[in-house]
């Protein structure tokens, strides 16, 4: 299982696909965050990371499954996924084995972006932050990422083409974090069963732990989708 995650990280490392990821998430919020006047901390008199945690999950949402849309494609197209079956190890240690190089990823995208907080602190003008909202933000896009990864896996793992995999696999991650949310907007859901449709969604869960309380009901959410997806893929290496 752990060959596994290092045969993926490093073909992430050993190609640009790695070091482009990182680079762009962190280019792209930089710019969000200190260089345009609509969403700049500089500019808006409060210190906070609310705009990074607004905007982290949107670009996730393309970057993730991006690096994930040649796990498994890749695998069929040239091959190796039978040899690969041939070794002594089982189907949910393949599927564990891919995501766990996939968690590595994207902790390692999210870790430069600790500079921000030691950068609001300094401008504070009391020199303190809400450290129990950003830890809880942190730990909800975490999980987000995690969900979204384990998505990504499991649509790659349906067919050989990487292209088809990226765009199913943005369109679920998309239904999943917003689609639940719009639905629940819908005039002849409101009042009724609006506030239960968007519980299925992502967002609801990821703004419950963004306040910094760790509900258990948002923590099964998250490792019951994460779950479900694995199960899939392992389900569909079993055919293969």
């Amino acid at each position: 299982m752990f060959s596994i995650s290092r045969k993926e990280l490093g073909q992430f490392f050993g190609s640009l696909t790695g070091y482009v990821s990182i680079i762009l998430f962190l280019l792209l919020t930089g710019i969000f965050l200190f260089v345009l006047s609509q969403s700049s901390i500089l500019d808006s008199g409060y210190a906070n990371l609310d705009k990074f945690f607004e905007l982290a999950p949107w670009l996730l949402l393309f970057i993730i499954p991006a690096i994930a849309m040649r796990s498994m494609p890749d695998e069929y197209r040239a091959g190796t996924f039978e040899i690969l079956r041939t070794k002594p190890i089982t189907p949910w240690q393949i599927a564990i084995g891919k995501y766990f190089a996939l968690l590595i990823l994207v902790l390692l995208i999210l870790l430069p972006t600790i500079t921000y907080i030691f950068t609001i602190k300094a401008l504070s003008a009391t020199g303190s932050i809400d450290s129990g909202g950003i830890i809880g933000s942190y730990i909800g896009l975490f999980l987000l990422a995690a969900v979204y990864a384990a998505v990504s896996l499991c649509v790659g793992s349906f067919t050989q083409n990487a292209v088809v995999a990226f765009l199913l696999s943005a369109f679920c991650c998309l239904i999943l974090f917003f689609g639940f949310t719009a639905i629940s907007a819908l005039p002849m859901f409101k009042g009724t069963a609006d506030y239960y449709i968007e519980m299925l969604g992502i967002d609801f869960h990821y703004q419950s732990i963004s306040r910094g309380v760790l509900d258990t009901r948002d923590l099964i959410y998250f490792f019951s989708l994460i779950l479900l997806s694995l199960s899939i893929t392992v389900n569909n290496i079993k055919k293969k």
